[in-house]
């Protein structure tokens, strides 16, 4: 490292001991506009998860249309994973107007953080949430991303899935992005 860049991690040391002092909401709050002011700067701001934020969980809201499920014994184990190595995955969300974080992928996540108390208690009531890129914030775009997420990681309801692709075709999407979708959902393990 330079002596420029060295100067510059020093005197963030100086101001990350200052915000020890500052009382806890607060402190949440201004590291995560630190996190923000680093993310506009950072040679990987294109990349969502270069930026996670720690909101309120009151604040994180389900979608509409995911069509994934966890059964009950896969629930405790991600509680179980959660509790025993914290959260190692951010969830993945769409920020509305109205403050709002719908979630495009993390649901159960997010259902740990709120549901279970002794996670709850350790992060305070708050989830560690990234924002989906800006140019894919339409709802058709969410749903698509958050089909992608899915189909990345395992099985989810074929009805439940037949009515969002439904849903995208009532939506007039163009013929190369349903082929996408629909090569996705059929997409042969």
């Amino acid at each position: 490292m330079d002596l420029i860049a060295q100067s510059i991690v020093d005197r963030c040391r100086e101001i990350i001991a200052e915000l020890a002092t500052v009382p806890e909401p607060e402190r949440i709050e201004a590291i995560n506009q630190i996190r923000i002011a680093l993310h506009e700067v950072s040679p990987f701001r294109s990349e969502p998860v270069d930026c996670v934020l720690w909101v309120p969980a009151e604040q994180v809201q389900a979608n509409d249309y995911n069509p994934n499920a966890v059964a009950p014994p896969e629930m405790r184990l991600l509680e179980l994973s959660i509790d025993a190595d914290g959260y190692t995955q951010p969830i993945v969300t769409h920020a509305r107007e109205d403050g709002i974080r719908e979630i495009v992928d993390g649901f159960h996540r997010s259902r740990v953080g709120k549901e279970s108390r002794k996670v709850r208690e350790r992060v305070k009531g708050y989830l560690p949430v990234t924002t989906i890129k800006p140019d894919r914030t339409g709802r058709a775009d969410r749903i698509a991303a958050t089909i992608r997420h899915n189909r990345a990681r395992g099985k989810h309801g074929v009805d439940a899935m037949s009515e969002i692709v439904m849903e995208l075709a009532r939506r007039n999407w163009s013929d190369e992005k349903e082929w996408v979708t629909l090569r996705i959902v059929a997409w042969p393990r």
